[in-house]
């Protein structure tokens, strides 16, 4: 039979695995509760992963529509920096700055409104320019049969040496030759023949310049340049002064016009009244000649009632003629009236 400490053995065995099964279910459960944390936290993360994705996704393609983009404004300014250069290449030789200056200025012109008031000249070959005087490039017919020279050929070689310059001493130096070569400019103008070119005389020559920083330039190296031009008869003009003098002159034109208009329709009132006049004066014969009629009617209905109406009642007296008496005429005592006719002492009548 067995003993006691046997069977005490035996529960505290029982007793044991009991308390070893309960601590292995707790950690079964705090297992499972972390593996359904952590799928709670998965799913909760999952949709901010997929914006992150998306963002990645789109900051790929902005980054690749970017390095496309830079690609082809790298092409650009390579061609605009060509296209440069190659202007102001041209803008150095004097046909290709003539050129340019001239279309300048029509288009000045056009804005201001003068361009029918303005004879444009083209510019004229080395043959031409061997024989013939030099002419300008615009000439503005002002009110009163005067003239406006203007020339378009601003020497600008050296203010595009101060632009390309790279150092402040070169362009300087550029900048000063930029004023010298516009002043030597100014004193060949005042020397050309414009003035006997045309008739009248054109009495000042316009000196055009195709910028504002052109005239600028020049003026920070030589204020006194715009003051000694004008004592040449030469006025320095940039597109903006010019237009200010076009529309001056335009207003000038706009004023003759209206005079011209004025006499115009005074001379046509006077043409009007007198026609009136010649009107009121067949009007007034008509009444005249109604007034007469009017007479003569009056006359014959009082002949009819002394002379003719006693023989026709004695006629039927003694049976001759019919039984219906005669229609007796009402006499018309309603005068025409005469119109009044316009004052116009020593005006004949028209025929």
């Amino acid at each position: 039979m067995p003993s006691a400490t046997f069977w005490i053995a035996i529960v505290l065995a029982a007793g044991a695995g009991v308390a070893l099964a309960a601590l292995w279910m707790q950690v079964l459960m705090r297992a499972r509760n972390a593996a359904t944390d952590a799928r709670t936290a998965a799913d909760a993360a999952r949709p901010m992963a997929d914006a992150l994705a998306r963002i990645e996704s789109q900051m790929r393609e902005i980054e690749a529509q970017r390095q496309h983009a830079m690609g082809g404004l790298e092409a650009h300014l390579a061609t605009l920096g060509k296209e440069t250069l190659a202007l102001s290449q041209a803008l150095r030789g004097p046909n290709a700055r003539g050129r340019w200056g001239e279309l300048t200025l029509r288009r000045v012109a056009e804005l201001a409104g003068m361009a029918p008031y303005c004879d444009f000249f083209e510019q004229q070959t080395p043959e031409q320019q061997a024989g013939d005087k030099k002419r300008p490039d615009m000439l503005v017919k002002l009110p009163g049969g005067r003239t406006l020279a203007v020339d378009a050929k601003a020497p600008l070689a050296a203010y595009l040496d101060a632009e390309e310059a790279s150092d402040p001493a070169s362009r300087a130096a550029a900048l000063d030759r930029h004023a010298q070569q516009l002043w030597r400019h100014v004193q060949d103008l005042s020397t050309r023949e414009y003035w006997a070119q045309f008739d009248p005389a054109p009495e000042m020559v316009v000196l055009f310049l195709p910028g504002e920083h052109f005239m600028s330039a020049a003026l920070e190296r030589n204020r006194d340049l715009l003051e000694a031009a004008l004592a040449k008869k030469v006025l320095l003009a940039t597109p903006v002064t010019l237009v200010s003098i076009l529309k001056g002159v335009s207003y000038g034109w706009r004023q003759e016009r209206l005079a011209k208009n004025a006499e115009e329709l005074r001379r046509i009132a006077g043409e009007f009244h007198e026609r009136v006049r010649a009107f009121a004066e067949y009007y007034a014969d008509s009444g005249r000649h109604l007034s007469k009629a009017i007479e003569a009617y009056n006359r014959s209905v009082a002949s009819w009632d002394a002379r003719l109406l006693p023989s026709l009642k004695r006629m039927r007296e003694l049976g001759v003629g019919g039984s219906a008496e005669p229609p007796q005429p009402a006499r018309i005592d309603t005068a025409a009236r005469q119109p009044e006719l316009p004052e116009s002492p020593g005006m004949n009548r028209p025929a």
